[in-house]
């Protein structure tokens, strides 16, 4: 059964202090989970405050559904982002089998 994975790169210039880098993170997470049948996770230390990594997992038996979904989710994570003030860096994602 195929599980696709997208990892986002994430900017956020307005940053001053780890409130305000968790604020958009939370944010965004929410929005994702509640727009999508998917799994989503921060990835990285919370080091630095303008930049995030956030994990997006989603699985099916149908590799092009996946596909499709993983490719909506990312423009829905691109545009929430410039909605909270913040920048979709880089974007990738990859298939793995089972």
């Amino acid at each position: 059964m195929p599980v696709a994975h997208l990892t986002l790169e994430i900017r956020i210039e307005h940053a001053q202090s780890l409130k305000d880098r968790r604020q958009v993170v939370r944010s965004l997470k929410d929005q994702l989970k509640q727009s999508f049948n998917i799994s989503v996770a921060e990835l990285d230390e919370a080091v630095l405050y303008q930049s995030a990594t956030v994990g997006v997992v989603a699985i099916s038996r149908s590799r092009d559904y996946l596909h499709g979904l993983i490719e909506e989710v990312e423009r829905a994570a691109r545009r929430m982002l410039n909605e909270l003030g913040a920048e979709l860096v880089d974007s990738f994602w990859d298939y793995i089998e089972s």
